[in-house]
């Protein structure tokens, strides 16, 4: 059975109020006109990884207006010089624990890694608003590692919206982590569920998983949360999105109540707000929002005639600068028809989507990492979660169904430094 992990109680007496730290503005919100239609993605059978909502039945096509996705002359990234009030090595971080952070090469914190970690390590609710590829994964690994460190009987809860972002975040941690002793188990679905409970039997310091999975254990009394010190909902917004909020609170007034709670956000509304306030004490919040990626990305349309789409796609993928592209489309059937033409038709292509299973979808984001599939073709799966270096173009063959979702999409490209493109195949008006 589970070994119990005592843990003394955590006031928050030392937070006297909300503090805010702000770096830049937010990205858009809001939907196309004409609604919401069902998502290509689906649960697939299993509790995690996928989302919950949408019909069954022929898609509905959004309205749009084609001059949201042109950008020829996007605005060239002139990134604020933000100076660290810390380095890796003034945070009181165990020694070893900073070496191994200098050997990742991994020198001057970032704008949300050197305003977080203080807090978190200081036992601090906080809020961290930042989007992927801003470093947020260490920013609260590193400080529940040193904690771990301190405190061996203590355990950490990650929850993640797809099982591909908690596979990395536990990849990232084991890095991190590297010559401790500290374990770890990831839950998700999509794969056997008895060799997690095997492993839950054990002690794992860190406990990462997606919300269906992860209350799928706590009822079969496998998982007990009553043991949990410190809770993490990593990429909230979209696991709102993706219709876990009912799971998120099961699980979370599952743990005790003088937990810490850190939650990361791309966005902050709705819901989101809702859960913030109902689940934090007295949070300090943390803003390191980039400007708006759709400025900063050069996006273009992409005329069809319903008959000649793939042809033309097909002609696109011809450009040598097209070096690493994610495609996305609408529905499962039509991402796995979509890559098995490419690859008939010479082009190295793998495809994800809910229909595969874990152990699939792994190896064909392997196979797209490592160069031996030029396109990966996906359906908005691929948007929540999915960190790949180096994607050259963004191609939606498939309209998003929100501009929430192209925001997504296309944010998969132009990461860090880079610049990036994004296409948008808008059908001619005789063949909508």
């Amino acid at each position: 059975m589970h070994t119990a992990h005592n843990r003394p109680s955590r006031g928050k007496s030392g937070v006297s109020k909300r503090r805010t730290f702000s770096k830049s503005g937010s990205s858009p919100r809001g939907k196309f006109q004409g609604g919401r239609s069902s998502r290509g993605g689906s649960r697939g059978g299993y509790r995690s990884g996928g989302s919950r909502s949408g019909s069954r039945g022929a898609r509905k096509m959004p309205t749009f207006n084609p001059s949201r996705f042109i950008n020829t002359n996007p605005v060239d990234i002139v990134e604020e010089v933000y100076v660290p009030k810390n380095t890796f090595n003034t945070f009181g971080l165990n020694a070893k624990l900073s070496a191994t952070v200098a050997a990742m090469g991994l020198t001057t914190p970032t704008p949300i890694q050197d305003q977080i970690i203080p807090e978190i390590l200081a036992g601090h609710d906080v809020i961290g608003l930042a989007e992927t590829g801003t470093g947020k994964t260490a920013a609260f690994l590193l400080p529940l590692i040193e904690k771990t460190l301190k405190e061996q009987n203590r355990q950490t809860l990650i929850l993640t919206p797809t099982r591909e972002l908690a596979i990395q975040i536990e990849d990232e941690l084991r890095k991190l982590s590297n010559g401790f002793r500290i374990f770890s188990v990831t839950c998700v679905g999509g794969v056997n569920i008895r060799p997690q409970i095997n492993a839950l039997r054990r002690t794992n310091h860190f406990v990462i998983g997606t919300p269906g999975r992860v209350l799928d254990l706590i009822k079969r009394d496998s998982f007990k949360p009553e043991n949990v010190s410190t809770v993490i909902l990593d990429e909230a917004d979209r696991m709102l999105d993706m219709g876990f909020i009912n799971d998120i609170r099961s699980i979370v007034s599952s743990t005790p109540k003088d937990r810490e709670t850190l939650f990361f956000s791309a966005t902050m509304a709705g819901d989101t707000t809702k859960l913030v306030k109902e689940f934090l004490k007295d949070p300090v919040t943390v803003s390191v929002k980039k400007k708006d990626v759709t400025n900063s990305i050069e996006q273009d349309i992409v005329p069809y005639e319903q008959h000649t789409k793939f042809d033309t796609l097909v002609s696109l993928l011809q450009d040598p600068e097209m070096r690493r592209i994610i495609i996305f489309g609408a529905m499962k059937h039509s991402v796995k028809n979509l890559a098995d033409e490419l690859s008939r038709k010479g082009v190295e292509a793998d495809s994800i989507h809910g229909n595969k299973s874990h152990v699939q979808r792994q190896r064909a984001l392997k196979k797209f990492k490592s160069g031996n599939a030029r396109v990966l073709v996906a359906t908005d799966v691929a948007a929540r979660g999915i960190h790949v270096d180096n994607v050259s173009h963004v191609i939606n063959y498939d309209l998003p169904n929100t501009f929430d979702d192209y925001v997504h999409r296309i944010g998969r490209t132009g990461r860090g430094d880079k610049r990036g493109k994004a296409l948008t195949f808008i059908p001619t008006k005789g063949s909508r």
